[in-house]
């Protein structure tokens, strides 16, 4: 596996300098965060981007995340334009060389949770997701903004968009991602992209919004639908393992051959539907993270992975889970796991 980390930019209290001296990292995981959902990416501002990367030694393999307009989410009758733009975006990232793009279909909101700085009992916090605060949030109110979530709506715009997902079921937003899929997947095939499509975090719907990329059976339905190597997953073991219902091993096997990116983070179940994030650390979280490691290994997974969401320690503050200490202590935690797996193959 190829060990990268996630970077937003120059204005990252993170840097490149910094993630450099990360033993075994290799490359960076990013994005053009100021071009707007939908619009074309210039391939010059790809190339500035992938020039920047690689003049510290690393690689840009890895785009997370090139955002789906809310109209090709919604099925409407302008999506086309859009799915227009997005195929120009990925032909553009596949002449510079790009070969993995990380995208979701959530409708309107990111990853959500409920508490950016939860304390965990070793003096760290971390993020947190409780679901009976999520349910009387309402996220109109402005009291819950997320690191990720599009605010360029105004408030009236996003009130309409929020009421229309609301009467749309979930079996109407698999067929528009399907539509969309589709339509862009072929344009992959020529770019030489792998798409990766994130799973929904968390994995069930939120603010009566329907969400379709949440278990085993969704995986099945989206890879044999479209059925082309370059329509495959981003396991995120942390969005998938939030719900205590989808077995982590049995999506692995149904996505054997079509997972082109790794998210690794732990959780630790809290309560129904509720979660707080922890160290990488098998015994700190309730996943099995050396488990799903081998697991992914033995299946023939040997593309980039990134630690995802780490604690915030040491009185690091930055992004909400993604400051560097506890990500650089997750990369040095998988590369151990993986390098005795490792020695255990090959008898040393």
């Amino acid at each position: 596996m190829e060990m990268n980390f996630r970077w937003y930019g120059a204005d990252d209290p993170v840097t490149l300098d910094n993630i450099r001296q990360i033993p075994g990292m290799i490359g960076i995981v990013s994005a053009i965060y100021d071009v707007p959902a939908g619009e074309v990416w210039p391939y010059e501002r790809i190339m500035e981007l992938k020039k920047e990367v690689e003049s510290k030694g690393l690689r840009l393999d890895v785009i997370e995340s090139v955002p789906v307009h809310e109209e090709i989410k919604m099925g409407l009758p302008g999506r086309d334009k859009w799915i227009a733009n997005y195929k120009e975006t990925l032909r553009n990232l596949g002449k510079a060389g790009v070969k993995v793009v990380c995208y979701n279909f959530m409708p309107v909101f990111d990853w959500t949770r409920s508490e950016l700085n939860a304390p965990l009992p070793d003096g760290s916090n971390s993020l947190l997701y409780d679901h009976e605060k999520v349910k009387n949030i309402d996220p109109l109110s402005g009291d819950l903004v997320l690191p990720g979530w599009d605010l360029s709506y105004e408030k009236e715009r996003l009130a309409i968009i929020m009421d229309y997902y609301r009467k749309l079921s979930e079996e109407q937003l698999m067929e528009n991602l399907i539509y969309f899929l589709k339509e862009v997947i072929p344009v992959a095939e020529e770019a030489g992209i792998l798409m990766a499509i994130h799973p929904d975090d968390p994995p069930w719907p939120i603010f009566g919004l329907p969400r379709v990329v949440t278990n085993n059976e969704n995986v099945r339905y989206i890879l044999e639908t479209v059925n082309s190597r370059h329509n495959g997953i981003t396991f995120c073991t942390g969005s998938y393992g939030a719900d205590p219902a989808n077995d982590l091993f049995e999506i692995i096997d149904t996505a054997k051959g079509r997972i082109h990116f790794v998210h690794a983070r732990n959780i630790k179940w809290i309560g129904e539907k509720s979660f707080q994030e922890t160290s990488h650390l098998a015994r700190d979280g309730s996943l099995d993270m050396p488990g799903i490691l081998k697991k992914l290994k033995n299946a023939g997974f040997d593309g980039p992975v990134r630690p995802d969401h780490g604690r915030m320690i040491w009185g690091e503050e930055g992004r909400p889970g993604y400051g560097l200490f506890d990500r650089a202590l997750g990369a040095a935690y998988i590369h151990g796991i993986l390098d005795a797996f490792n020695r255990q193959e090959s008898g040393k």
